[in-house]
């Protein structure tokens, strides 16, 4: 019995030592890590050289427009006759859009075109007559020094010779009346007929055969039947903010980025900056800018009404030392990842965006910048292990 106790003493000392000393061991391991937590995972640039641009950018979303672009309607109302070209097809100047029913018209037009043959061979008739009574008149003048026709026949076909270049010019007159008579059924026949006014596609067409159409002048709510567009000519309408107003010029180089075409962007030139200052929002008051695309046949293919921004470069340098815009702290200080610790560094910069800055001082090529700073744990002096890294592309455009 008493050997039984002790074993089981014994067994019972034995199981607290343990226990103990696992107790021990991870109340010391909780206390190594408050004193000595983990190394954190950071995302480092690596510096490296490359170019970095002072921009301007757009402060909302700009608009690809046609600076040719027409939405037209007949000049008269009417029933559509025919259709000459439907959405999506290419135009060119003068071709026949549409027609509307002129049967009463062209009526019209034949009617006076037959007053016009009759006038004028009226005319013709009475004008022969005239000339045919001036001779006359001509030859009793000759007559006259010889005393051969008396005073009254010399009266009376000067009267008659009168009244006949009366009648001629007359008959002239209603020619010309019946001739302007033919023009203004000629021209209310042609407003009938809608025509391209250049060569372009149709955008849209809001009508079908058969229905009845009337014209849209601006004053009336009344949606044009046809929108035109010429796709050479394409281009970028952006606001700017007003501050920049005296920093953008025509001829600068930009950038344009487009919805459709995620990362990417494509070259193009200011080509207008307006004269004046827009104040439809007295919060926020832009200044528009137009830029045409360098590559003419990708603006051809554009949508109009598409979303896009637009970066000005105002100016650049290259083959500096640069380092991302968002890894610069408060006071132009970074974070550097230094022989596992994260170190701060005082940095001069220079020419700068939202993408790079121009590193002047502070740094050396190759220098491993925190960029990942957006971790509350990620700050001056804590143990840190290189999780991901980053550099610059070598393509001359300032991105990574």
């Amino acid at each position: 019995m008493t050997l039984m106790r002790r074993v089981l003493r014994w067994t019972l000392l034995i199981l607290g030592l343990v226990l103990g000393s696992l107790l021990a061991v991870a109340v010391g391991r909780g206390i190594y890590r408050v004193i000595w937590p983990d190394p954190v995972p950071v995302t480092v640039y690596r510096l490296a050289r490359g170019t970095v641009e002072e921009t301007v950018t757009n402060s909302k979303a700009g608009t690809v427009k046609a600076r040719r672009r027409a939405k037209i309607s007949p000049e008269v109302g009417g029933r559509v006759e025919s259709i000459g070209f439907r959405s999506g097809a290419q135009v060119r100047r003068g071709d026949v859009l549409l027609r509307i029913y002129a049967g009463d018209l062209k009526a019209s037009m034949a009617l006076a075109e037959q007053d016009l043959v009759t006038s004028r061979a009226s005319a013709r008739e009475a004008c022969l007559m005239a000339e045919l009574a001036q001779r006359d008149l001509k030859r009793t003048l000759d007559l006259k020094d010889e005393r051969i026709v008396s005073v009254e026949v010399l009266d009376r076909l000067q009267n008659q010779s009168e009244s006949s270049a009366a009648r001629c010019e007359a008959a002239r007159a209603n020619a010309e009346r019946a001739q302007a008579a033919v023009d203004l059924a000629r021209a209310n026949l042609n407003k009938t007929v809608l025509r391209a006014p250049f060569d372009g596609v149709v955008a849209d067409l809001k009508a079908e055969v058969g229905e009845w159409v009337s014209p849209s002048p601006p004053a009336l709510p009344i949606p044009p039947v046809f929108d035109i567009i010429d796709p050479s000519s394409i281009y970028v309408s952006a606001p700017l903010d007003e501050v920049d107003a005296g920093k953008v010029r025509p001829g600068q180089t930009a950038r344009v980025t487009l919805d459709p075409y995620p990362n990417r962007s494509f070259q193009g030139h200011v080509t207008r900056v307006a004269p004046y200052v827009q104040d439809i929002q007295e919060q926020n008051r832009t200044l528009e800018v137009e830029v045409d695309f360098d590559d003419a046949a990708f603006a051809r293919s554009l949508l109009p009404g598409t979303s896009a921004d637009v970066e000005v470069i105002l100016r650049s340098v290259e083959r500096v030392l640069r380092i991302p815009t968002y890894a610069l702290l408060e006071g132009d200080r970074v974070l550097v990842f230094n022989g596992g610790h994260l170190v701060a560094r005082q940095v001069k910069t220079g020419m700068r965006n939202w993408e790079f800055s121009e590193v002047q001082e502070g740094l050396n090529e190759g220098d491993p910048v925190v960029v990942s700073l957006d971790r509350a744990e990620v700050k001056e002096g804590v143990r840190a292990t290189i999780g991901d890294e980053t550099g610059a592309r070598k393509d001359g455009t300032g991105k990574t």
